[in-house]
């Protein structure tokens, strides 16, 4: 009876560490999803709100709207965009995606040959 307690705990024994091995891949994969998941987000979180914080006057953006303007206002949450002649609108910082030069904004005249339209200057 003895040897039967002694077999049960090495058997115990020997589990634990079966179980260790087997919550590993679980640890495996919460590594690869932070790596290709998590750190470029906040990544991109970072360079978008330092960004924001680094908007001046005369800057060319794009909204999250889907406007493209020139900013000529700028408060700590809102930005004064003119997005044509003496047509100004008011919207909140954190509604800005990016510069238009950083994403290839074409301008209004490129826009327009994109289009089709074949104005002067396409």
């Amino acid at each position: 009876m003895v040897s039967v307690a002694y077999a049960a705990d090495a058997a115990a024994g020997a589990g634990g560490a079966q179980g260790l091995m087997s919550f590993l891949p679980l640890v495996l994969i919460f590594v690869v999803f932070y790596f290709l998941l998590i750190r470029p987000q906040q990544k991109k979180a970072k360079e978008h709100q330092d960004f924001i914080a680094n908007l001046k006057k005369g800057d060319e953006v794009l909204t999250s709207g889907g406007l493209q303007g020139k900013i000529t206002g700028l408060t700590d949450r809102v930005a004064t965009l003119e997005i044509a002649d003496n047509v100004r609108v008011k919207i909140a910082r954190s509604y800005i995606l990016g510069s238009v030069a950083a994403d290839g904004g074409e301008g209004k005249e490129g826009a327009a040959c994109a289009i089709g339209g074949g104005g002067k200057g396409c």
